[in-house]
């Protein structure tokens, strides 16, 4: 199968593979992480991962029909790294939901690879992690007060501004990676293009990012909480109407 054609079924559409060898879909997804943060998703092939487990590329094919499905099952697995979201209660959705989405932004900083993935998934997240994340968000809107036909897309409202985020910001974070600076060189060295390209633009230069002590990161933190904030006013809105 070309690489670039994603197939019509999932991993989680069929019966799991019974295990008929040591190698298991728990050790093949951990290693598969592990390239992946090492490496990106570039370097990942069955036959290179075969070789990280001392095992042919035919025993990773006995789990994981093909490369798509490897990736389904890493971006669920990934997806269990935030915490679930706590037990739902009307006084605190809130501040669990700001919770969760600021642990799932960290999840995909953590592993940028992931970023372009999302997409390549798609829309809609079978595997049991992501559905554990979403339903645990759905409980703490259904007990924020949202209607059942609202639940579902103040979560895709949610997510949309999280993940898009965090896409763009694992983008922007690999390529300086690529280029062997740390953020704080790069951001450096393009300040005089900035000021050179703003100075008949004042508007540009008054906000707190074009400071020249500016903190990069504390810049992307303060970004996403207040876009998160934002966010979370316009949907508490509808609970006031």
């Amino acid at each position: 199968m070309p690489a670039d054609k994603k197939p019509t079924a999932s991993v989680w559409s069929r019966p799991r593979p019974r295990q008929r060898e040591h190698l298991t879909r728990e050790q093949i997804v951990a290693e598969a992480i592990r390239l992946l943060d090492e490496e990106g998703i570039e370097a990942l092939s069955m036959r290179r991962l075969g070789t990280r487990l001392n095992a042919a590329a035919t025993s990773i094919y006995r789990h994981v029909a093909s490369k798509y499905e490897l990736i389904e099952l890493v971006v669920d697995d990934v997806y269990g790294e935030p915490g679930m979201p706590a037990t739902a209660d009307s006084e605190q959705w809130r501040a669990a939901v700001t919770r969760t989405a600021t642990e799932l932004r960290a999840m995909v900083l953590r592993h940028p690879w992931i970023a372009p993935e999302l997409g390549q998934v798609g829309l809609v997240h079978i595997g049991p992690n992501a559905i554990g994340m979403s339903s645990g968000l759905l409980a703490q809107f259904e007990a924020a007060g949202f209607p059942a036909d609202e639940m579902d897309q103040a979560v895709g409202t949610l997510m949309a501004y999280v993940i898009g985020t965090a896409v763009s910001e694992a983008a922007y974070l690999s390529g300086i990676a690529r280029s062997g600076k740390s953020e704080e060189q790069w951001v450096a060295e393009l300040r005089p293009a900035f000021d050179e390209a703003s100075r008949e633009h004042p508007r540009l230069r008054q906000g707190s990012s074009a400071q020249p002590d500016a903190d990069p990161q504390r810049i992307r933190d303060d970004s996403f909480a207040y876009g998160l904030d934002r966010v979370l006013d316009g949907l508490a809105a509808r609970l006031d109407a």
